[in-house]
């Protein structure tokens, strides 16, 4: 799929085994993509990205660097984040996101990779 290279591809075969075998939630949070929420008494709840595996979580990120330059799949929903005014990073890390989703689910229905295929409902 493209963002995925090699290199990516071997860091998640050897540092996220579990690829393939959990759903789309347990699977960012392995890896430190999913947005924990963290609120004290009467402070508004904050969201943000926690824990998990970082070289996985720094692969995919890099994955969404590319992805978002050549895919014209993954730099239109990027676009679309950055017009509801996401700063660049925020947009970038929803796109990490979406490459590790769509690399769990073509794993776990071990069906060949469609970029018409709609991942967000």
């Amino acid at each position: 799929m493209p963002g995925i290279g090699a290199r990516v591809c071997a860091v998640l075969i050897t540092e996220l085994p579990e690829l393939g075998q959990r759903d789309r939630k347990t699977i960012a949070s392995l890896v430190g993509l999913a947005p924990q929420v963290s609120q004290s008494g009467a402070a508004p709840p904050r969201a943000a990205i926690a824990g998990g595996r970082p070289c996985v979580r720094a692969a995919l990120y890099m994955s969404a660097l590319v992805a978002v330059r050549h895919d014209p799949v993954q730099k239109a929903a990027y676009q679309a984040l950055r017009a509801q005014g996401k700063p660049a990073r925020v947009a970038l890390v929803a796109i990490a996101r979406r490459i590790l989703v769509t690399a769990n689910a073509i794993l776990k229905t071990k069906q060949p990779y469609n970029p018409n295929f709609r991942l967000d409902p």
